[in-house]
């Protein structure tokens, strides 16, 4: 049940990317949960993600599967956020639906962004695709109001909720211990230490019973 029908192709505004490392674009925005600001999360992480529509087959699946991580995220000090170009009353609507449906109470608020205010800053808006619904965008906040990481997903492909609660635990592993994660690396795995930068610390590598090299470059370890 999208809210678009008085929003012309001509208003949507195509704004540059946030770039990894960037400082988040700033936004006040009203939501199911009241009038809500990017500062509310400056201590906390956050997931920022948008959806094309409400009432539609792959965003409800997404939206049960975000509220099912969302216990876990909140004790990694991570918050969730929602957007699409709908209304709040939309929103307000179709979380009551998925709570009639399927008995899951979305308890994360979502941004009702008819004017395309937030989604234009954050490049939710994939034109090619649609100019009216919003990507499945993913946006990694960090508690400095950095982002850290981005993620797209086309309208056809529900997200994996996994690898939202997996990325976020490794950018903080990074953060807290100053190391890298390999592919497919989960919490509980080897994780890599920085490269050697000297001759002689990639000496003194090859020899550290402490660490399991495959090569001076590549030295994992235990967290």
């Amino acid at each position: 049940m999208s809210e678009i029908n008085n929003v012309s192709e001509e208003k949507v505004e195509v704004r540059s990317l946030p770039r990894i490392g960037s400082k988040a674009p700033d936004f006040e925005a009203v939501t199911t949960h009241g009038t809500i600001k990017l500062s509310d999360y400056k201590d906390s992480w956050l997931i920022l993600f948008s959806h094309p529509t409400d009432f539609t087959p792959v965003c409800t699946t997404e939206f049960v599967g975000f509220q099912k991580i969302y216990p876990q995220l909140r004790e990694m000090n991570t918050e969730l956020l929602g957007l699409s170009i709908d209304s709040v009353h939309s929103h307000i609507a179709w979380v009551r639906n998925i709570k009639k449906n399927f008995d899951v109470d979305i308890e994360f608020p979502v941004i009702a962004d008819l004017d395309m205010n937030v989604a234009g800053k954050y490049g939710m808006i994939m034109p090619e695709e649609s100019s009216t619904e919003a990507s499945r965008a993913v946006f990694v906040i960090d508690d400095k109001q950095v982002v850290r990481a981005i993620i797209y997903y086309p309208l056809s492909t529900g997200r994996n909720m996994d690898e939202m609660v997996r990325l976020v635990t490794a950018l903080q592993a990074t953060d807290k211990h100053s190391i890298a994660t390999p592919a497919d690396w989960k919490k509980g795995d080897k994780v890599i230490v920085p490269p050697a930068t000297t001759t002689e610390l990639a000496e003194e590598r090859a020899n550290d019973d402490s660490l399991e090299c495959i090569d001076w470059y590549l030295c994992k370890k235990d967290l």
